[in-house]
C-alpha cells in the first residue's frame, strides 16, 4: 500500500501594493466620509460652544477684552437677577401660546392635505409661502398691523364696538400678538413635515379599519398619530428650540422703544436679554452665562420630551400586546366552544 499523498504547503504570496492601498481603502475611507462633518462641527459648533463657557467665567468686557477671573460668579449673579426671571418667564409664555397652536394646526391641515384634493400640489406649496418670507418683513408688517393707535386689529376692533388693545404696552396681548408672529411665519413649514410622515403610513391599514367600521375621526386618532409619532416628536423638538431662542420678532416688534423688549420689558424675551447684556451693556460675561443656562434648559426640555415620548410608546406597546393576548384568548375560547361534541 501506498502512503497517502499529503499536499505540501505552498509559500503565502506577498501582498503588492494594489491590495494594500485596498485595504487600507476598506478600513479608513469612512473616516474620511464623515471627517467634513465633524471638522465643520467642531469649528462652527463645539469651539464656540466651549468658548462662550471660557467666557461666561470671567468678567468680559465688549471693549476691554478678558477682565477677572469670577468662576461662575456670573451664573450665581444672573440666576438672582429679576430681569432674567422676566426674560424667562416671557420666553416660555410666547413659547407655550405659538408652539402648542401651532403644531395642532399643522396636524389638522397636514390631515386635510393628505386627503384627495383637487389641486393638491398648489394647496401644499401654499402652506409654505409664509416660510419663505424673511423674519424682519414679518416682524415690520406684523407691528404694523398691531399697532396701538393705527394698527389694522386695532382698527377692526373699533368698527365693531370694541375697546382697542394695548398690543405693545401691556404683557399678555404682546406676547399673543408675538406668538401670531411665529406661527403665521412656522405652521406651513412644520405642516409639510407632518404631511409627509402621513403620506407615508400604508393605505391598506385604513383601508382595513374602515372595514373593521372605524369612522374617520377613530382611524386618524388611533392609526394616524401612533404612526407619526417620530415625526411629531422631531417637530416638538425642533419647535421647543426654536421657541426659546426667539430673537428678531421681540426685538424688531417695537422698533421705537428705547428698551429691547418694551417700554417694561414686557415682552423681552432670554435672547433679547442676552443681546442687552451683551452689546449695549457691554457685559459679555453675564451674557454669555445667561447663554449656557439657556442651553442647558434647552438640552434638559428636550431629554424630558424624549423620555416622555418613549414611555408614552412603551406604555401603548404593552397595551397592544394586552389587547392581543385578549383577543387571541377570546378566539380560542370560542372555538372551543364551536367544536362539535361526539
Amino acid at each position: 500500500m501506498h502512503a497517502p499523498h499529503t499536499a505540501t504547503p505552498t509559500a503565502t504570496q506577498p501582498r503588492t501594493w494594489r491590495s494594500r492601498l485596498n485595504s487600507l481603502d476598506v478600513k479608513y475611507s469612512p473616516y474620511a466620509y464623515v471627517a467634513p462633518f465633524f471638522i465643520l462641527f467642531g469649528l462652527i459648533g463645539l469651539f464656540p460652544l466651549v468658548y462662550t463657557f471660557v467666557v461666561s467665567l470671567n468678567d468680559w468686557n465688549l471693549l476691554t477684552g478678558p477682565g477677572d477671573w469670577v468662576g461662575l460668579a456670573n451664573f450665581s449673579r444672573e440666576l438672582g437677577d429679576a430681569l432674567f426671571w422676566n426674560s424667562l418667564f416671557n420666553t416660555f409664555s410666547i413659547f407655550l401660546l405659538s408652539s402648542v397652536p401651532q403644531i395642532i394646526t399643522a396636524v389638522v391641515i397636514a390631515a386635510l392635505l393628505d386627503q384627495n384634493l383637487r389641486a393638491k400640489t398648489f394647496w401644499r406649496l401654499s402652506v409654505l409661502i409664509p416660510y419663505v418670507v424673511t423674519p424682519v418683513a414679518v416682524a415690520l408688517i406684523f407691528s404694523n398691523i398691531f399697532g396701538e393707535k393705527y394698527g389694522l386689529v386695532n382698527n377692526v376692533l373699533g368698527s365693531i364696538g370694541l375697546d382697542p388693545v394695548m398690543w405693545k404696552t401691556e404683557t399678555f396681548p404682546s406676547h399673543v400678538a408675538l406668538a401670531t408672529m411665529v406661527n403665521w411665519r412656522w405652521t406651513g413649514y412644520n405642516t409639510l413635515i407632518v404631511l409627509a410622515a402621513m403620506q407615508a403610513v400604508p393605505r391598506d391599514i385604513y383601508e382595513s379599519a374602515a372595514i373593521d367600521g372605524a369612522g374617520p375621526v377613530r382611524r386618524f386618532l388611533s392609526i394616524t398619530i401612533p404612526s407619526i409619532r417620530p415625526t411629531l416628536i422631531f417637530v416638538i423638538i425642533t419647535s421647543t428650540i426654536g421657541g426659546l431662542q426667539i430673537f428678531t420678532e421681540p426685538k424688531l416688534f417695537n422698533a421705537a422703544s428705547s428698551v429691547p423688549g418694551g417700554p417694561q420689558r414686557q415682552y423681552q424675551t432670554t435672547v433679547l436679554y442676552l443681546w442687552d447684556l451683551a452689546f449695549n451693556r457691554q457685559e459679555f460675561g453675564r451674557a454669555a452665562a445667561v447663554a449656557w443656562i439657556l442651553f442647558l434648559l434647552i438640552v434638559a426640555i428636550g431629554v424630558l420630551n424624549f423620555l416622555l415620548a418613549r414611555t408614552i410608546s412603551g406604555t401603548e406597546t404593552r397595551l397592544d400586546s394586552r389587547r392581543r393576548r385578549t383577543r387571541a384568548a377570546s378566539l380560542t375560547a370560542a372555538s372551543i366552544t364551536k367544536e362539535p361534541r361526539t
